[in-house]
């Protein structure tokens, strides 16, 4: 009886101990691409996955279509904790050209992480803009929200007409899923 006993316990801490590295294997092949450096790692904009190389990407926009996007690294780095590990992470501005006049600017962030830099999704602020500065909010009750300037056209202005009116996007990263969600400047509650 005691063997068996034994046995049992024996056999518990292997399946236990198999259970534990069959899912830790599982985890890290789930992880998002890895990068080491952050102008060259994968970014989603418009629900597409873009692989910068060099801080540059280019993809046609149908197999076989003459039309190109261009994915460029725009810059207006900012370098803060977004997670709280210790580790310094990247906010930056991306623009995308897809063949016709207008330039899309992008929010995206570059997480800083054990084994390399993990792209976030891209927030759109918009087409042909002028943008500014990349901060942190200084609302007291903003924990890691960061705030895009940018100056855009007044409302019903034609695209030609030049950028005239100040802009400040509110964005908070939800580390999970790596997607900005936008953030009342003066909400009352607490953005955690």
């Amino acid at each position: 009886m005691k063997n068996i006993i034994i046995a049992v316990v024996v056999l518990a801490v292997v399946l236990v101990a198999g259970f534990f590295a069959l899912n830790s294997y599982i985890y890290n092949e789930e992880q998002a691409p890895v990068a080491t450096d952050y102008k060259d790692s994968v970014y989603l904009i418009d629900g597409v996955s873009v692989q910068l190389k060099d801080g540059l990407a280019e993809s046609e926009v149908l197999p076989g279509s003459a039309s190109m996007v261009i994915t460029r690294y725009f810059g207006n780095d900012y370098i803060v904790d977004l997670n709280n590990d210790g580790r310094q992470d990247v906010v930056f501005l991306l623009t995308q050209e897809t063949g016709g006049s207008g330039v899309f600017y992008y929010v995206v962030a570059a997480l800083n992480t054990e084994r390399g830099y993990i792209g976030s999704d891209g927030y759109l602020l918009g087409d042909r803009i002028a943008p500014q500065t990349i901060e942190m909010s200084q609302n007291p009750r903003h924990k890691n929200v960061i705030v895009a300037n940018y100056v855009d056209r007044e409302v019903g202005e034609p695209m030609s007409a030049q950028p005239s009116v100040g802009v400040s996007a509110y964005l908070k990263l939800d580390i999970a899923n790596m997607m900005w969600g936008i953030v009342e400047p003066d909400f009352e509650g607490e953005s955690r």
